[in-house]
């Protein structure tokens, strides 16, 4: 694969990652742990360099998983894992910690639980409104200067918070949610990082499954599915987000490749900057999520696909209520 540059002085890298969210037991109802490691290790073979785990996916288990799918291959991985939510809470997102003290504690742990020296690209998953951002990236600058991180990144952070945080330690990547169906990067965020030379990380670029074609009622999504818990999930807003997804498949089927190829190949056109990680928790999903990096879209298909899945076309708001998000923050 091509590989593009991470931030101003970042790696160079695959355009795709691979998230690993969807590997939890209960996320989307399944995910097997043999097949999760067979995944990881298989997007290795292929060149998918980034791996994204947090410390809260599965309160630590998801990074034991990474670890073990990566021992013996660290050359070939670049992982980037996540802080600041608080692991064993009755609910995700429900208690945040943004202290220097919390932070260094936390990295120390996901440093054992991932078997590494040093965390390739440490995101702080939220912002903790208790603390200040200056702070909470003085504590993760200390990290970097201690060799225990490379990198530095934030997630779901308004361009203020951004930018103060850059002024602390170059920033090197900004994780949000960016798809077809999410387009609030597209506000001021893209701007924001171009000025400071921030690469976007883009999370759930697949809509959480909803841009492959395979969501088409709430009867798709197993017990215990947490796809659930998403207001896009309704089964009224799924039914009208497949219908969009149907426009797309035409597009698709006219240029050969299939819909989440197509989704893919869209984000990887948005600029040389945005990194998307598509989850996959079975080595077939993978495999077809590459070929997208060999889509090539002219103007005009791209034109035709915003014609048919216009910005604000999706749905449903794409976080469950009351979970942090700044995303969409005009700043």
């Amino acid at each position: 694969m091509k590989r593009r540059t991470m931030g101003k002085d970042g790696p160079r890298l695959a355009p795709l990652g691979l998230g690993c969210w969807a590997m939890i037991k209960g996320v989307y109802g399944r995910a097997e742990e043999e097949e999760s490691v067979a995944t990881i290790q298989r997007a290795l073979d292929l060149g998918f360099a980034l791996i994204d785990t947090a410390d809260v996916y599965d309160n630590g288990h998801n990074e034991e998983l990474v670890g073990k799918s990566i021992k013996g291959r660290r050359d070939q991985a670049f992982v980037n894992t996540k802080v600041g939510a608080v692991l064993n809470t009755p609910k995700f997102f429900s208690e945040l910690n943004g202290s220097p003290e919390y932070i260094k504690s936390a990295c120390d742990d996901s440093l054992r639980r991932l078997g590494l020296d040093v965390i390739d690209l440490y995101t702080l998953h939220r912002t903790d409104p208790k603390v200040p951002i200056e702070e909470t990236v003085g504590g993760m600058a200390d990290l970097v200067k201690a060799g225990k991180v490379r990198f530095l990144a934030l997630s779901e952070a308004s361009g203020d918070q951004l930018r103060r945080a850059h002024a602390i330690h170059p920033i090197t990547a900004l994780q949000n949610e960016y798809s077809l169906f999410s387009r609030d990067p597209e506000n001021t965020m893209l701007r924001v990082v171009r000025e400071l030379s921030i690469a976007v990380v883009a999370f759930a670029p697949l809509g959480r499954g909803q841009l492959t074609g395979r969501v088409k009622s709430t009867a798709d999504l197993g017990d215990g599915d947490r796809r659930k818990a998403f207001p896009r999930f309704s089964e009224e807003n799924i039914r009208h987000n497949a219908a969009l997804v149907e426009r797309l498949e035409g597009i698709a089927a006219d240029k050969g490749c299939t819909t989440p190829q197509l989704a893919l190949a869209w984000l990887l056109h948005q600029g040389d900057d945005i990194f998307p990680i598509p989850g996959a928790e079975k080595r077939r999903y993978l495999e077809q999520n590459i070929a997208a990096c060999d889509v090539t879209l002219s103007d005009d298909e791209l034109a035709r696909i915003d014609a048919v899945v216009p910005r604000g076309a999706a749905a449903g708001s794409r976080m469950p209520e009351g979970e942090p998000t700044l995303a969409s923050s005009s700043d």
